[in-house]
């Protein structure tokens, strides 16, 4: 018996398939869909936002799509289903992007995502790294402490409410590389690269029931 059927957003950006194979492998029971239309969210118990490239790149790729944004909105933000954002799919979120100039965001999480300005290390951020967990979340649990994921960004959102930070991370300073608020969580780093740790979160994401 399939319990949990997830969409996967399909707007020609993001890791698509090592999403799909990374979702199947934590919860072999899920059914994971493809979904590239707005009649493709109906059915979905939780929905996935990945995202590689740059900010406007993938606003407006996803904005592309008819009616994708406001099924998204129905789905995620009035019928609560959950929603994970992976990479650009968590920077989406946000009101704002900053890269290659200003570009609406969802406006989900309130907040801005900027360049990371770190001018004694490499940018991008690219390779492990810990996450420091801010508060307990489901999507969290047994992961250890400071449990390591694999990151490749130039660009980080700046909360603007400090109570949707779930978990930062230290490269040269501090930036947030969780958020988390109600049936919404975004991820900065790429669970579907990050082994047995990844694979965790996405368990925990899949068993989800916010």
């Amino acid at each position: 018996m399939i319990h949990t059927r997830l969409a996967l957003i399909d707007y020609g950006s993001g890791n698509l398939h090592s999403a799909a194979r990374a979702l199947a492998a934590a919860d072999p029971r899920a059914q994971v869909t493809m979904a590239s239309a707005a009649r493709d969210l109906a059915d979905a118990t939780h929905i996935v936002l990945p995202g590689v490239g740059h900010f406007a790149d993938c606003a407006n790729a996803l904005r592309a799509r008819a009616g994708l944004i406001e099924a998204l909105e129905t789905n995620v933000i009035d019928g609560g289903k959950p929603f994970l954002g992976i990479c650009v799919g968590a920077q989406l979120m946000a009101t704002l992007g900053l890269e290659d100039g200003a570009t609406p965001g969802l406006n989900w999480i309130g907040g801005e995502v900027a360049l990371l300005e770190r001018p004694n290390l490499r940018v991008p951020h690219v390779g492990w790294n810990a996450l420091e967990i801010q508060r307990p979340h489901a999507v969290l649990n047994g992961l250890g402490e400071n449990p390591h994921f694999y990151f490749t960004h130039s660009y980080a959102l700046r909360a603007a409410n400090a109570d949707d930070v779930a978990a930062t991370t230290d490269y040269g300073g501090a930036f947030v590389s969780a958020v988390a608020r109600n049936n919404l969580f975004g991820a900065q780093f790429h669970p579907e690269k990050s082994q047995t740790a990844g694979l965790k979160l996405l368990a925990n994401f899949i068993a989800w029931r916010p």
